[in-house]
This record gives structure tokens, C-alpha cells and sequence, in this order.
């Protein structure tokens, strides 16, 4: 895919619908603008109705014909849900949960992402695409699969177990360096030999958390193993022809991505935003920032988003007049040179059938149809966008082994690292402050300001590289309960925060997680929640300390100068205005500057490459910028004009 234009499209599935219905699709795609579709995510059963008998007929048409029209293929391997004879044949393929429980074919990702059956399967299946569609002029991207792990994450049978115990044997070698990393002489949990190694499956009490842990980081490495078996097979029939699989922005830890991204030519992205949400566009922009990171700052694709209702979502509500049109917007700014929809044509049958489309159930003669068409013909206006970055001076480290860990069972409070992230991220977003959503161990040495959500597990690297930042002049704020644990969830040594005591100046004396309802009050105005940090300063400046509460007097917050950077340190959960308050004077300390000051409340600004978006979340009118912008509006300027002092208030 040229990076010519901002791209436009929706998931197509024509093996739902009759030939006479292809071509008027195609004639409404012309219409809309549509630039390029998803074709046959779900459609293995349809092109191998039997093992080894392959049915492209209907394939070739409709490739053809979207050829013929002028619009770009995205080609789905159809793995993600596999025919009946699949299951039938080799049973083993089904997953199984951790109660023991086998899973029935019936709904989709009825797979077990370890089962060589499947792998073989998909592979092949892939291998007959490439052969056949490798040259098709409509070919520009393959879709391996569909959103891996959205259904099942980990399989906890047999055959899993085995591939795990391979998996754990190339980790760590022999099973003394396990024993170590899983802390076995805890439960008498020893392990003598291989064949005793299992996937934590239903047993009496807590589990091993290290065994949790490593069973999470195994499950995602399977799942990209599938992916592997089939991107390994296309590249070598098609060498010059990108390669991607559909990735979830979601408050869910499915897969490690960034782990993942290496593997993908462009990084593709589903995004879900529930319209009743208030804040709905703010995770959304996380996600947006976390995917433009993923590929290194190199813009991505919005690959499925929804014209208006949600079909999995109960009440199944439409987005507003408008809304469409401001989130697409919205991915744009933040990097997407994509903006695609599931689905093109709304289904008749299936579990989906109550998912809004581009084509409803009665028509394009509707109000969906016009605003996408609409936004089809600003999207065409873009193309100096595509192909552009977007550029930040602050990042957020978001690491899942610790999103794994820190929400596994006994720990000394309930932290949750959506709403942790949310934290911290909602404030930059009010500032209008760009963001990139790094790994602990990324290269920090760009950034003005480094913001780091809870990192309780923290490997070796990741502690050495945020001393080396801070050390070396950079900013750094970082929460609670952070550089607790190794890599193996075993506890640091020597104190707590044990991988930043001599960074944040501080240790922590004891955690006293705070009940459901409990708030201190912070000296200095604003109060917290959910924890308190019992500290004791070793050269870090106390900036607030906790004025009631079963801590009165003692230290909430600091700030430690550690080599030519700053460290400050919340032992606590600011309330949000004392939480905007804070990451306020850590942008100013750190120069960190937002893409335009002083806008109204509810509007974001995003600047990408020779364009400066304004997008207005708010129901009311406002002004930014010298430019009025109605409820839910959107304004694309030339960045030039970006440089006036904005109006408008809060």
C-alpha cells in the first residue's frame, strides 16, 4: 500500500450475498469513496468446503471486480474460524479451559493456537491463496487471520501443555533455573521432572504466580506462532506484498504486542469506542498513540471501526450525528492512514446481524450511508497527511507482563492498569500534549518528559534504562508500587521501590492500600484514594504529604534530582484535578510543550505533518485556534496557521 492517500474502506463478506448483490456493492463503494476492503476474513469454509477441495470461483469474481473498479484488496487468510470438518475430523484442535473444560465448534476461534493440526491447516489454506492471488493487480496488503486471542487467549490442554514445557525448556533451560525463577520451595511446589511442568489449570488455592505469569507470556508467543506459520508461507509466494493481522484496542491484556509488532510490515488496528462513554474519546487516543508506537512512529491502519451501533454492547445504541465523522478524524491526526469499518454490508443472519454497517439492512438510502459518503470525500482531501508522522515529546511506558502480573491475586491492593493508565494518560491528553506509548525498555533518551503508570514488574533492563534517562537529564513521574518485582514476580531486594530506590531518592516503609470509600487530603489542597505510600525520604524533597488519615504527617509525594533529571514520585492516587495539577508542572519542568495552549475544554489538538487537526468533543459550540467549531466538529488547517493564541473557555 503507497502511502498516496488516506485509505477508506470496510470489511467485505460477498460469499453472504448473491452475485447481483456484488455489483451494486461495488457501485456504492465508487459512490462512498471507498479506496480498499478486508475481503474473506471469515471464508475458509467457503473456499475449502472440504479438506483439500478448494472452491475459488466465487473469489475470483469478486476480486475482479473490486479489481476492475479501481479498489485495493486487503486478502484475509480466513483462519479465524475454522470449517466444521476441521473439528470433526481432528477434535483435537478444540481448545480447553482451565477447568477442563473442551470447547464446541459453533461460534468462532474454536482453535487451539498450539495445536499443530490447526497450524498446518491455516498454513496450507494460506499457501493456496498465495498461490492463486499473488499476482492479482487488486492484491495491495494480506490480513493473516482475525484478531488473535479475542476469544481464547490460552488453551490449558495436552497438547498445550506440551508445547509450554518447550516453550519453558528453550526460556530457561534445564529445570533448576526454572525451580529458581518459579520459587518452588514455596508450597512444596519442586519440580523434579518435565513431564511434571503444567499449565495452571484449576487446582485448590492461589496459583504459582510465576507459573501464571510465564503462562501468559508462552500463550501470547502461540498465538504469533500461528500468525508466523502463515506470514512465513506468503512472504516467500509474495515477497513485495505487506503483510499484517488485526490487532484490538481494548482494556484487556490479550497479547503482547509489542512483542508483536516486529512481525507486522503495517500495524493494524480495531477500535470500538462505546458512544455512551463520555471518555470514550480519550482511551481511544490512547489507542491511536499506542499503535502509531508499536510500528515505531510509522503511521497504521484503522482496520475495523463502527459506522454507528455496537452489536455486542447492550444498549445496542447508535453513535450520534457527527460522531463517525470526529472519531475517524481523530484516528487520522494520531497516524492512521486508514480508516475502515466492519462491515461493508449489514448481515441477515449470524450473531453479527445487529452490527451497524455501511449498507444497512434497508439500503444506503439512510443517514449512515450519507455520512459516510460524506467523510469518504473530506478523507480524499488528506492525501498530503498520508505517509506523515506525528511527532511527541512525552511517552507513557505500558509493558503487559506487568499488566499479567499486577493484577494476579494477592497482592496488597486492587490495581487495575486500565484505569491506572487512564490516570495518567487522561491529563496529558488534557493538555494536548502528544503522546508515544513505549515498552520499559525502549530507547527513553527522546522524550522530555517520561510517565510511568505502576510498574511493579520490572526487569533489569527497563531499571537501567530509566536511571540511564533520568541520569542523564530527562523527566520522569511515576506511581506507586513500582520496581517491586523481577522479571520472575519475585520481590527485589533490599527494600522497596527496589529497582528505583537510589533513582526516586526514597523507600517505602510499608504499603497501606486504602479501603473502598477511604480518601486522605493532601497538604496543600486536593486529596486520594485507593493507596498510600508509608515513604521515607533519602533525598528526595517532599512536595505534599498526606494531611488525615492513617499516614497524617508523612510524606505523599517527592521529588528527587538524581544526575542532570528530575524524579517525581506519587505515593498515592491524586484526586483528577490534583492528578492535572501535577502532570501540569512536570510538563513545565521537563519543556514539554503542548500542540496549542489554552484551548477550550473537550478539544483535542493534534498536529501530523503539514496539518493541524482540531476536534471538538464537546456538545457546544467553540472557538480555537480563530476557527469555529460546532458540537462535535472537526477543523483541518495548515499547520501554519497554528502558530495565533486560541479563545474560548472551559
Amino acid at each position: 500500500m503507497k502511502p498516496d492517500r488516506i485509505h477508506f474502506g470496510a470489511d467485505y463478506n460477498p460469499e453472504q450475498w448473491p452475485p447481483e448483490v456484488w455489483r451494486e456493492d461495488v457501485r456504492l463503494m465508487r459512490e462512498a469513496g471507498v479506496t480498499i476492503v478486508t475481503l474473506g476474513i471469515f471464508s475458509w469454509a467457503s473456499v475449502e468446503p472440504e479438506p483439500g477441495r478448494h472452491d475459488f470461483s466465487w473469489l475470483d469474481e469478486v476480486m475482479d471486480l473490486l479489481g476492475d473498479a479501481g479498489i485495493a484488496v486487503s486478502l484475509a487468510t480466513g483462519t479465524a474460524s475454522p470449517p466444521a470438518w476441521l473439528s470433526r475430523l481432528h477434535p483435537q484442535t478444540l481448545p480447553v479451559t482451565r477447568e477442563g473444560v473442551r470447547l464446541s465448534p459453533g461460534s468462532r476461534q474454536h482453535y487451539c493456537p498450539s495445536s499443530p493440526v490447526y497450524r498446518q491447516a491455516a498454513a496450507g489454506l494460506a499457501a493456496e491463496l498465495g498461490k492463486r492471488y499473488g499476482g492479482h493487480p487488486a492484491l495491495a496488503l494480506w490480513h493473516v487471520g482475525n484478531e488473535y486471542g479475542c476469544h481464547v487467549q490460552e488453551c490449558y490442554c495436552d497438547v498445550s501443555a506440551e508445547d509450554f514445557r518447550a516453550w519453558l525448556r528453550e526460556r530457561y533451560g534445564d529445570l533448576d533455573t526454572l525451580n529458581a525463577a518459579w520459587s518452588t520451595t514455596f508450597w512444596s511446589q519442586r519440580l523434579g521432572d518435565w513431564a511434571e511442568v503444567l499449565p495452571p489449570r484449576a487446582a485448590p488455592t492461589l496459583r504459582n504466580p510465576a507459573q501464571e505469569l510465564d503462562y501468559r507470556r508462552f500463550s501470547s508467543d502461540a498465538l504469533l506462532a500461528c500468525y508466523r506459520a502463515e506470514r512465513e508461507v506468503l512472504r516467500e509466494l509474495t515477497p513485495d506484498v505487506p503483510i499484517t493481522t488485526n490487532i484490538m484496542g481494548m482494556w484487556e491484556p490479550v497479547a503482547d504486542y509489542a512483542s508483536w509488532a516486529p512481525d507486522f510490515d503495517v500495524v493494524a488496528l480495531d477500535l470500538y469506542p462505546e458512544p455512551k462513554d463520555p471518555r470514550a474519546h480519550i482511551d481511544a487516543a490512547f489507542f491511536h498513540d499506542q499503535m502509531r508506537s508499536l510500528g515505531g512512529g510509522r503511521p497504521y491502519l484503522m482496520m475495523e471501526t463502527a459506522t454507528s451501533a455496537i452489536s455486542y454492547r447492550p444498549p445496542n445504541r447508535p453513535k450520534r450525528p457527527g460522531l463517525n465523522r470526529l472519531w475517524s478524524h481523530q484516528a487520522v491526526a494520531r497516524g492512521a492512514d486508514a480508516v475502515m469499518y466492519f462491515q461493508w454490508r449489514a448481515s441477515r443472519g449470524g450473531a453479527e446481524k445487529f452490527h451497524s454497517a455501511v449498507v444497512s439492512h434497508g439500503g444506503a438510502d439512510n443517514r449512515i450511508f450519507r455520512e459516510v459518503r460524506a467523510l469518504g470525500a473530506e478523507l480524499a482531501g488528506l492525501a498530503r497527511v498520508a505517509g506523515t508522522r506525528v511527532p511527541a515529546d512525552v511517552a507513557l511506558v505500558h509493558d503487559y507482563a506487568n499488566w499479567w502480573s499486577l493484577e494476579l491475586d494477592a497482592r496488597p491492593g486492587e490495581l487495575r492498569i486500565p484505569e491506572r493508565v487512564r490516570a495518567h494518560y487522561t491529563p496529558l491528553w488534557q493538555e494536548n500534549v502528544t503522546v508515544d506509548v513505549v515498552p520499559p525498555e525502549a530507547d527513553l533518551s527522546g522524550y522530555k518528559l517520561v510517565v510511568v503508570p505502576n510498574l511493579y514488574l520490572c526487569t533489569d533492563a527497563a531499571a537501567a534504562g530509566l536511571r540511564r534517562y533520568v541520569e542523564g537529564g530527562g523527566h520522569l513521574l511515576m506511581s506507586f508500587f513500582s520496581g517491586i518485582a523481577d522479571a520472575c514476580d519475585r520481590v527485589r531486594p533490599g527494600g522497596h521501590p527496589g529497582a528505583f530506590r537510589d533513582l526516586l531518592g526514597l523507600r517505602v516503609e510499608e504499603f497501606w492500600p486504602l479501603g473502598e470509600g477511604e480518601r486522605v487530603t493532601l497538604t496543600g489542597g486536593g486529596g486520594a484514594d485507593l493507596w498510600a505510600d508509608h515513604l521515607v525520604p533519602e533525598g528526595a524533597e517532599v512536595l505534599a504529604r498526606y494531611a488525615d488519615g492513617p499516614l497524617e504527617g508523612e510524606p505523599a509525594i517527592t521529588r528527587h534530582a538524581f544526575g542532570a533529571g528530575l524524579a517525581t514520585y506519587l505515593g498515592t492516587r491524586p484526586d483528577e484535578a490534583t492528578m492535572r495539577a501535577l502532570t501540569r508542572e512536570a510538563l513545565r519542568l521537563a519543556g514539554a510543550e503542548p500542540v496549542l495552549a489554552g484551548l477550550p475544554d473537550q478539544v483535542e489538538a493534534v498536529r501530523r505533518g503539514p496539518r493541524l487537526f482540531l476536534l471538538n468533543h464537546s456538545d457546544r459550540p467553540v472557538r480555537a485556534a480563530g476557527v469555529e467549531l460546532g458540537p462535535l466538529d472537526v477543523a483541518v488547517l495548515e499547520d501554519s496557521r497554528a502558530g495565533g493564541a486560541t479563545e474560548g473557555g472551559a
